[in-house]
């Protein structure tokens, strides 16, 4: 258990992302220079490592200071004019520019190394991460949460980090993380279980005599609110898969989403009730089989498909190759933005979603809760989403989409601002309702008791709710506006 380490937390590691902190830009060497070529640019430029260069900028392996010892120990003076690709430590360990800091310090933790070499979503090395520099921006000790679910060995040990969220969101509430800076951290978990899901899935599916290795490459992706970074403590499985196969090896990744969805369900992310689950014919494709489903939800009038296709608009990349994905947001990017009917039937389609309030300003409540997500948060993430794909922005935060609606000229600094404020408020209330529900053993969800709150509290609750109403009519104005 992990849990102890909370008491001292240091929120550093949670607020801030890689490449916040990596040191930039990254000195790279090809293959054929000498190790004396790199030590001296290693001396000039004051660091303890130079990246060799590999296919597409991708790291085949990395020379550091101790390599250059070893080297000279091993060789001699010979040592200056050997090159690189024969001296090198290959099987680069890597982290990715939007990983939190959090996870680079577990990772150099669980595997005894002072270099990480920071990389894109494409795999292309961009910066570095080491010890020394951690070491002068925290020295405090912090919970390593996101390595222990990339080292993983089964459902049972993601399951245990999954467990350890509530302590960890509600210490990151009081160290004024914000609820949408927590949600943000839980759902990198999220995404980080269900990479390692897909991947045991794949190491199952090699092993096995009847599928072995995948016949092209895919990607699997995460959707909904994990795709955003929105994700609280009630998740359930949204995800998918893209590959660059034929139609007829779709049965060969709806195996690996049963398994993988089998793997998750186990480590306490249970199936999806709506069957969004890349198991499922609807959510497993070829890069044409997309093509096909996007024409398909374009020209669509039907509300079910319009749930569906709000979903699939949020989706990231967690594991595979990472190109599929980015071919695939720019093709269902461009095909939102040249539909503007389809961005009016998905606007139109969040109408019945009315702010849970009475006629006199009272909640309107179910059971003594009140719903925050129909009326309050699921609005703001559809305008969200329909104002970003109006402008061609593949943005997937709400708040990213937010603030390029800014930049496109479609919302004022102003509206977005108390936008913000707005699901900020919302988030906290029902992750605080989360973590006093899961302290009594009670299931949690998006319903909220306002008994709990403070007269100051339930009127933030009211005004915030109120806000995003008025979100639904800065959208319309939006869509009816030319270009």
């Amino acid at each position: 258990m992990v849990t102890a380490g909370l008491e001292r937390l240091d929120s550093f590691p949670y607020r801030h992302r890689v490449r916040e902190v990596m040191s930039a830009p990254l000195e790279m060497a090809l293959p054929s220079e000498s190790l004396g070529q790199a030590a001296a640019r290693m001396v000039a430029q004051g660091i303890s490592s130079v990246v060799v260069e590999g296919p597409n900028g991708q790291p085949a392996g990395i020379v550091t200071e101790r390599d250059v010892l070893r080297a000279l120990a091993q060789m001699g003076p010979d040592a200056y004019s050997a090159p690189l690709s024969l001296l090198m430590s290959t099987g680069v360990a890597t982290v990715e520019a939007d990983a939190f800091v959090y996870v680079a310090m577990g990772r150099l933790a669980r595997l005894g190394y002072r270099h990480l070499v920071v990389i894109d979503r494409n795999g292309c090395a961009i910066g570095m991460m080491t010890t020394r520099a951690l070491l002068k921006l925290r020295s405090a000790e912090t919970l390593q949460l996101g390595d222990q679910v990339v080292a993983a060995g089964d459902a049972a040990d993601m399951d245990a980090a999954r467990r350890e969220l509530p302590v960890l969101a509600g210490h990151l509430l009081r160290e004024e993380v914000g609820a949408v800076g927590a949600a943000a951290v839980i759902s990198a978990v999220y995404c980080d279980i269900s990479a390692r899901a897909a991947a045991l899935a794949e190491a199952a599916m090699l092993a096995d005599p009847a599928w072995g290795r995948a016949p092209a490459p895919w990607c699997f992706l995460v959707l909904g609110s994990g795709g955003r970074g929105e994700s609280l403590l009630a998740p359930d499985q949204d995800n998918a898969i893209v590959h660059a196969g034929y139609e007829a090896d779709t049965p060969w990744f709806r195996e690996l989403g049963r398994r993988a969805a089998e793997i998750l369900d186990a480590s306490g992310i249970p199936y999806c009730k709506g069957g969004v689950m890349a198991r499922e014919e609807a959510w497993c494709h070829s890069r044409l089989g997309w093509s096909d489903q996007l024409r398909r939800w374009t020209h669509s009038t039907d509300p079910g498909a319009l749930l569906q296709v709000d979903i699939f608009y949020d989706f990231v990349p967690v594991h595979g190759d990472p190109a599929l994905a980015s071919d695939l947001r720019a093709e269902a990017t461009e095909a939102a933005r040249g539909a503007p009917e389809f961005l009016r039937r998905m606007a139109a389609s969040q109408a019945d979603f009315k702010p849970p309030l009475g006629l006199f300003g009272g909640f309107v409540k179910r059971e003594g809760r009140v719903d925050l997500k129909l009326g309050g948060l699921l609005p703001l993430v559809s305008g969200a989403r329909v104002l970003a794909l109006k402008l061609g922005v593949t943005a997937t935060s709400t708040c990213d989409r937010l603030n390029a609606s800014v930049d496109g000229g479609r919302l004022k600094e102003t509206d977005v601002q108390t936008l913000a404020e707005a699901q900020e408020t919302l988030m906290r209330a029902v992750l605080d309702q989360q973590i006093a529900d899961l302290e009594k053993a009670v299931e949690p969800g998006v319903r909220v008791d306002p008994a709990r709150w403070t007269e100051a509290r339930a009127n933030r609750v009211k005004q915030a709710l109120r806000r995003i109403e008025e979100l639904r009519l800065l959208v319309n104005d939006a869509l009816s506006a030319s270009g």
